[in-house]
């Protein structure tokens, strides 16, 4: 490089690779100032991804793309990486379950051989270890670790100015691609009377110091149910409001009602088919006024009524993005917006809220933006669960969803009581549903202790990578609760195994052969 004349940092190429020249031989600094190429923004503010959000997928996306030479930035506006899982969604949630089951064992006491006792949960001391968990995994978030992979991590609020610019934290980015991945806000249904109330969501639950007392929940999809049982086992009075027929609307009819006797059977009071209409706040206790005439006194309300794209401020029509009827992000099969140099992930697009959908779809923004493989998403075989005591797990199609779209289905069945390790653990509660297609599993659902750790076998088996008896010639560790997988599969072969065809050539071997 020795000799060269030196190139303005303004009018350097922004892509990694040998420079181009810019100017005609001789030209001074003043026609260099005066070149059109001046008014291109500095190299440093240019680059080949810039990924707005910091949550799950927002990261996988930054961090593989940076490593793979690509010059990456990662715009987040809260301030700290990790996202609504790990601060405001699953990690503090299951912490607090944790907690609440270790009371609720304490009850159980006698069934194991030791006296039983009432807890004293304290709340303050609960969501002390809440944070302290938090604070423990945050440090596989920490800005210096994706700063090492050569991601640059800016903390502000993103705006588009165009398809190709972003203003944030005083700065205008050139991205030749960008992903979105600023994730879900709680919706707050406009209920009269609530504001004045004052309510509780995911993102300020998990600061509650206060002694147990009547809590309100409005709404019964996962997030209401894990909530309703985990305080009703730390001491407060729980009153679960759902206004379709069924709690966990999305799940197996059968479950869900299932978890919902060993909520009451807890102490927690269910109501479904219930719309709370308006709220009259007080001091003594707000009274949530239902459509069907009933009323619900409560001190907190907890609203657990669903989630919103967070897409405000972004300006997407500058960029040329669209929303769905729902409010999120349109996307293709390939996790591309209608700008097709920008891709979205996670909650901001859907179609479900969960992180690990989340760091799925990065893998497939990744192949596409990257690599230039057409990948598609496919969530036939995408698992999800509700973190409730049992818990329930699903994965492809329910019963009814099968029956529906098929019609030509079995369905095998297998009980946690029949199963050793379930009954020696005294989780004995549940079942596994299989349902089978034309030899293939299509579906899937765990009902029970520690469900969740079942699905992968299921998962695979429901992606084509496993086939029923590929999950019966496999040795099963005795006694585990995993046993009940190849249990719910063995009928699906005992019923084709013992038919009186199957008798018959027996018979004739035996008869046939020494």
């Amino acid at each position: 490089m020795h000799g060269l004349p030196s190139i303005p940092q303004t009018l350097r190429p922004w892509r990694r690779g040998p420079r181009r020249a810019c100017l005609q031989d001789g030209a001074t600094e003043a026609a260099q100032a005066s070149h059109p190429a001046m008014t291109r923004l500095r190299s440093e503010d240019r680059f080949d991804v810039v990924v707005i959000g910091g949550g799950a997928g927002g990261l996988s996306v930054a961090s593989v793309a940076a490593r793979l030479g690509q010059r990456v930035a990662l715009i987040e506006a809260s301030g700290e990486l990790g996202g609504e899982c790990l601060h405001t969604g699953c990690v503090p949630s299951k912490t607090l379950i944790r907690s609440a089951h270790v009371a609720q064992l304490m009850r159980r006491g006698d069934e194991f051989g030791v006296a039983a006792r009432d807890p004293e949960p304290d709340m303050a001391a609960v969501n002390a270890r809440v944070r302290r968990v938090v604070g423990r995994l945050q440090h596989h978030d920490d800005p210096a670790r994706f700063e090492a992979y050569g991601v640059e991590v800016i903390f502000g609020v993103a705006r588009f100015l165009d398809p190709h610019h972003v203003e944030t934290a005083g700065r205008r980015l050139y991205g030749r691609r960008f992903v979105l991945a600023t994730g879900s806000l709680p919706w707050v249904p406009p209920i009269p009377g609530l504001s004045q109330a004052g309510y509780w969501t995911n993102e300020t639950l998990f600061g509650v110091s206060e002694a147990p007392r009547r809590l309100a929940i409005i709404g019964a999809g996962p997030v209401g149910v894990e909530m309703a049982q985990a305080f009703q086992r730390l001491g407060w009075t729980v009153t679960l409001m759902e206004s379709r027929e069924h709690i966990l609307p999305g799940e197996d009819a059968g479950a869900a009602e299932a978890l919902r006797a060993v909520l009451e059977a807890e102490g927690a009071t269910v109501h479904t088919s219930a719309r709370v209409a308006a709220i009259d706040a007080g001091t003594d206790g707000h009274v949530l006024y239902l459509a069907d005439g009933s009323q619900v006194v409560a001190d907190r309300i907890l609203v657990a009524a669903g989630r919103k794209a967070a897409t405000g401020g972004l300006d997407l029509h500058a960029a040329g993005v669209t929303l769905d009827e729902g409010g999120t992000v349109a996307v293709d099969s390939r996790q591309r917006t209608r700008s097709r140099h920008i891709f979205a992930v996670g909650d901001v697009c859907g179609p479900y809220h969960f992180s690990h959908l989340a760091s799925y779809q990065a893998g497939v923004v990744i192949q596409n933006a990257l690599f230039r493989v057409p990948a598609r998403a496919d969530l036939r075989a995408l698992p999800r669960v509700v973190y409730s005591d049992p818990e329930l797990a699903q994965v492809g199609m329910t019963v009814a969803e099968a029956e529906q779209r098929h019609g030509d289905i079995e369905v095998h069945r297998a009980d946690f009581a029949d199963l050793d390790r379930a009954v020696a653990e005294g989780e004995d509660r549940g079942y596994v549903r299989i349902v089978f297609r034309r030899g293939r599993i299509v579906g899937a659902t765990v009902l029970g202790a520690h469900a969740g750790e079942m699905l992968p076998q299921l998962v695979q088996a429901v992606r084509g990578r496993l086939s029923p008896r590929d999950i019966v010639a496999a040795v099963h560790a005795y006694p585990t609760l995993a046993e009940i997988i190849k249990r719910a599969v063995e009928p699906y072969y005992g019923e084709r195994l013992f038919r009186p065809r199957v008798r018959t050539l027996v018979r004739w071997l035996d008869r046939l052969l020494p």
